[in-house]
């Protein structure tokens, strides 16, 4: 048993080991920030759209909000997507044509 102790022990300490480590954090890092790039694109184009409509409606408000500014926020989202969803707050919400 002790054997298999010392072989895991050197395994752990072996700068290997934490490279592969490293490599599979910095892939999600990359991962996080592409989502959060897609995220921000698609909020701003969507806040654009509906600001410049006048009005946006429940449904589509829900899916903002809910769905990708509370989730793109709650990633460390910047400013720009929270200056104009405050714009989108503040339109009328009614029913689409």
């Amino acid at each position: 048993m002790s054997i298999w102790l010392e072989i895991l022990i050197a395994f752990i300490a072996s700068s290997g080991f934490w490279a592969m480590i490293q490599k599979v954090l910095d892939q999600k890092s990359v991962q996080a920030k592409m989502i959060l790039g897609l995220g921000h694109d698609k909020i701003i184009n969507l806040c654009k759209c509906y600001i410049e409509r006048g009005y946006v409606t429940p449904a589509e408000y829900e899916n903002l909000h809910d769905y990708l500014y509370l989730p793109y926020k709650a990633m460390g989202g910047n400013g720009t997507a929270e200056r104009l969803m405050k714009e989108v707050d503040g339109l009328p919400v009614r029913e689409g044509d």
